[in-house]
């Protein structure tokens, strides 16, 4: 038996390679996301099993817990699990155009560039606009990072080297940016930033699901049609365009899907660190560097991390909602650490 699957389509425009092994892999993956989502709709400070939950999902258990379920629980979980998805998408993204596996949306800048947008909003324009605008705003201090970003990098091209030392010196503008804004705004304001800014799906709503939905349903699968172009990426600006690739309107093409999925993703979830980071490097080690089964891989870690991040901080200190950022930093901080010292070592 072949060790690859090969998926092509009868034009031929997109061919692509999946192994069989990565194959299980996602199956197994998807398996346990899907249990984890099931359990964590079902605890809580009113605990339901899981046979009580899958019933309630079908609108045939008790009416408390199917209140409770799909008005306050579920869209939590989804919106978790679409993030997730999102941002370890998005870093997967990034690492395979830079051709760095430090690279993800926090560390380069456009986290931040939502950040600022996000507490603009927040600290100036409350008051002006409804809250149902933060999105918007936080899409949009990403995308415009993201254009200057490209633009500051530009010399005869854009090099993985130059967008990794621009993105880091935008990343710190933004954090102090944002700092400033937080130091000057009222008290209230600063609390309810500092909350965004942490990171968490607290309060999450079906109308916060529907924010996220369409950019991760129409921009993940775009980005895994363009697997080739990351794979061929891979070899070297020269080697790709030798090979007839467009290097820099790939390029372009996938930084702003990435750009896309992590303003998205953080537009209703706030600043929720390094998940684009683990995510990717956790699929390279289970499936390789091949980007299409890097991705989907990524994908559905990055969502059951950040759905059992939530999980804990909702239910290991009750009363207490301790935000998911807590978590995923505290796991992804000396993650980061550690990939700076073998890389120094390497």
């Amino acid at each position: 038996m072949k060790p690859y699957k090969t998926l092509r389509l009868r034009s031929g425009a997109v061919s692509l390679l999946i192994h069989r092994k990565s194959v299980r892999i996602m199956f197994g993956l998807l398996l346990a996301c899907l249990v984890v989502a099931i359990v964590s709709t079902g605890l809580g400070e009113m605990v339901i099993s899981p046979i009580n939950v899958v019933r309630s999902l079908f609108g045939a258990d008790a009416e408390e817990h199917t209140m409770v379920i799909q008005k306050i629980r579920l869209p939590r979980i989804i919106i978790s699990l679409l993030v997730g998805a999102s941002l370890a998408a998005a870093g997967a993204i990034l690492q395979g155009i830079i051709r760095n596996p430090l690279a993800s949306p926090d560390i380069m800048g456009v986290t931040g560039g939502a950040s600022v947008g996000a507490v603009t909003f927040l600290t100036y324009f409350l008051g002006v606009f409804s809250i149902r605008w933060l999105p918007v705003a936080a899409m949009l201090g990403a995308a415009i990072v993201s254009i200057v970003l490209y633009a500051l990098a530009w010399k005869k091209g854009v090099t993985p080297v130059r967008l990794v030392l621009v993105g880091i010196g935008l990343a710190g503008l933004m954090s102090a940016a944002t700092t400033m804004m937080i130091v000057f705004s009222p008290t209230n304001d600063a609390r309810q930033v500092y909350l965004w800014l942490t990171g968490s799906v607290y309060a999450a709503n079906w109308e916060n699901v529907l924010t996220v939905l369409p950019w991760t349903v129409i921009l993940i699968p775009l980005a895994f049609l363009l697997a080739r172009h990351v794979n061929i990426g891979q070899l070297g600006d020269d080697i790709a365009a030798s090979a007839g690739s467009a290097v820099e309107w790939n390029r372009l093409l996938l930084l702003f899907i990435s750009v896309a999925l992590a303003g998205s993703a953080v537009s209703v979830a706030g600043g929720i660190g390094f998940v684009g980071l683990i995510a990717p490097h956790m699929a390279r080690k289970l499936v390789g560097s091949s980007f299409e089964n890097v991705l989907p891989v990524a994908v559905l870690l990055g969502g059951t991390v950040v759905m059992l991040a939530d999980l804990i901080g909702r239910t290991l200190f009750l009363p207490l909602d301790i935000p998911v950022g807590v978590f995923t930093s505290m796991v992804g901080a000396p993650f980061f650490i550690y990939l700076l010292y073998t890389k120094r070592n390497s």
